[in-house]
């Protein structure tokens, strides 16, 4: 489409798309396909793309759509490749779930390692589309662990793995609140203490969560990447 005015052909022509902006190839999920609901101890991660409205404004559709898809792959991939599932991608933002095999201490290490993923890939794409936009993407995350009903959920071709409950909304209201604080992460102290990771040099905070009644133990790390030294070394 943006190269339509430019181009003036002669004879017929073969076209090949090298990117269906239609949407992006959703990872297979382990037999999740009839799960049956039931409460277990998960972490989740939110991310969600900051001043992404403000510049799709300046942008034709097709791009804002490419831009888009280069991100959710990135998403996806640093989720799955640190033992996660996607959840779902809602606007410009995506919901991951971690712990789903292999228990809540393993889920809660994956979660902090796709946040360091996450935010090291960021990096990398901004350096590849260095060319395409006014200023860098950045990102906000909001990780916490806990009790939340998951299963299969949904009606017909809109029925998917999800998860449920105030472990989900917590996690949330911690990705709203890394906005508000300028940071890339918000992590709850009790995913932190559950992955077993060292926080000694870390300072946190008790922090007022939109719709909890008690103050949350919340870290906030200005560059999620820098909490892949927090874990063990064996993860």
């Amino acid at each position: 489409m943006r190269l339509a005015c430019q181009l003036r052909p002669i004879h017929d022509l073969t076209v090949l798309p090298l990117l269906d902006a239609s949407g992006i190839q959703q990872s297979p999920r382990r037999s999740d396909e009839e799960r049956r609901a039931g409460e277990q101890l998960v972490a989740a991660l939110f991310c969600d793309l900051r001043g992404f409205t403000q510049l799709s404004e300046s942008k034709l559709p097709y791009d804002v759509v490419y831009l888009l898809n280069r991100y959710f792959a990135m998403v996806d991939n640093a989720v799955t490749e640190a033992g996660g599932v996607v959840d779902k991608f809602v606007g410009d933002g995506a919901i991951a779930l971690f712990g789903l095999e292999g228990g809540f201490e393993v889920g809660c290490r994956q979660a902090l390692t796709a946040a360091a993923r996450l935010s090291e890939e960021l990096g990398r794409l901004n350096t590849s589309l260095a060319g395409e936009l006014d200023r860098p993407l950045r990102v906000a995350m909001g990780l916490h662990g806990g009790t939340a009903i998951v299963g299969t959920m949904g009606s017909g071709r809109a029925a998917g793995l999800t998860a449920i409950g105030d472990t989900i909304n917590t996690a949330s209201r911690l990705e709203g609140l890394a906005k508000q604080r300028n940071v890339e992460l918000a992590v709850s102290a009790d995913l932190v203490r559950a992955a077993g990771a060292d926080c000694a040099d870390l300072q946190s905070e008790h922090l007022e969560i939109r719709g909890k009644s008690n103050l949350l133990e919340t870290w906030l790390v200005p560059d999620a990447a820098t909490v892949r030294r927090l874990l063990p070394s064996a993860h």
